[in-house]
């Protein structure tokens, strides 16, 4: 019996060193929307309940016993006083958000100092404000800006994860199908994130011949950032894969977990031309045999020759009846250089 209760008093100790160790993180959820409203982000109809996007964030909390969230729908509510009390920040927003210029160079120093992460999901993207103080503006700051999304909710795509396992994709196959309202980005450089996901247009039917990448991660000074195209459909926070991200996003940004966000901006660009030479209609097969042809050549050139991929974006049409040639001509001499620079 003495035995038995010196076993619980060790056990019960140890329990108390490690929650000590590691307190839970303290994470503030936005979800607000100036532009469009997202099922995720809806308070039930007649009432100011929660959104499910918010009961999700908090059964992932309370399960996992990793961290506790206070969910707002006004902006207004981070201010440097608030940000003392949080580890990391959780947006889901559209439109301009009412974020004073000081909120947010608050917010970058938080971030930048190591005091803070961030994480983005979905629609974090298409979130702007105008700011012309220190720091970034809120578009550099994640990466990217919404710039249309042709794979509508439902539309079925293949995620492939880019390079090494990541600790914040292993909830993931390394290669899996889904249903998804996927974005396209403007004002994305690679050269700033680690793609850790992206779509592989070789079994996704609906093809772009530019890099759309799915999840990223950045270090922004001794801070960390993470997001996620997913999220848009609400059997999406039902999926436990994506709970589990999402746990693992957070505990990433607080620095609970290892995971690089080293620039990968090679293996990006190789997995743009992937996307052009998919688009093309070229046999799976072919395009892999291609693009390992070109994982040795000239560095500059493959940089370059992704660039030119991704202002293949801005020039397709905006509407199916428009006009077509201005992109034809340029797709087809970016696709003619890639052809002649991966032949045998």
């Amino acid at each position: 019996m003495n035995r038995l209760i010196l076993l619980v008093a060790l056990v019960t100790a140890l329990a108390c060193s490690a929650a000590q160790a590691a307190p839970k993180i303290r994470v503030l959820y936005l979800d607000q929307s100036v532009g469009w409203r997202h099922a995720p982000v809806t308070r039930p109809k007649n009432s100011n309940g929660p959104t499910l996007s918010e009961i999700a964030l908090a059964e992932i909390g309370a399960r996992s016993g990793a961290f506790t969230v206070e969910s707002t729908q006004d902006a207004r509510e981070i201010t440097p006083e608030k940000l003392k009390a949080i580890d990391v920040l959780v947006f889901y927003t559209t439109g301009e958000l009412p974020i004073s210029p000081e909120a947010w160079q608050a917010i970058q120093q938080w971030v930048s100092a190591g005091k803070g992460g961030f994480v983005g999901l979905h629609s974090a993207t298409d979130t702007h404000w105008n700011y012309s103080g220190p720091g970034q503006t809120y578009t550099a700051f994640i990466n990217g800006r919404f710039a249309g999304h042709p794979w509508t909710e439902g539309t079925p795509v293949t995620i492939q994860a880019l390079g090494a396992p990541s600790p914040v994709n292993k909830a993931w196959p390394r290669r899996f199908a889904y249903a998804e309202e996927i974005y396209q980005y403007s004002d994305y450089d690679p050269a700033q994130v680690r793609a850790l996901q992206a779509l592989d247009f070789t079994e996704t039917p609906l093809r772009r011949p530019w890099l759309v990448p799915v999840t990223w991660a950045r270090e922004i000074g001794k801070g960390r950032l993470f997001h996620t195209n997913l999220g848009h459909t609400p059997s999406t926070w039902n999926d436990p894969r994506y709970r589990a991200q999402l746990l693992d996003a957070i505990r990433w940004a607080a620095h609970r977990i290892p995971g690089s966000a080293k620039p990968n901006p090679e293996e990006q660009a190789l997995w743009a031309l992937r996307s052009l030479l998919a688009y093309q209609g070229l046999p799976k097969t072919e395009v892999e045999a291609r693009i390992a042809r070109l994982a040795g050549t000239d560095k500059a050139w493959l940089l370059q020759t992704a660039a030119r991929t991704a202002a293949l974006r801005p020039l397709w049409p905006a509407k199916p009846e428009n006009d077509k040639r201005t992109f034809e001509v340029a797709y087809q001499a970016v696709l003619a250089d890639v052809l002649a620079r991966s032949e045998p």
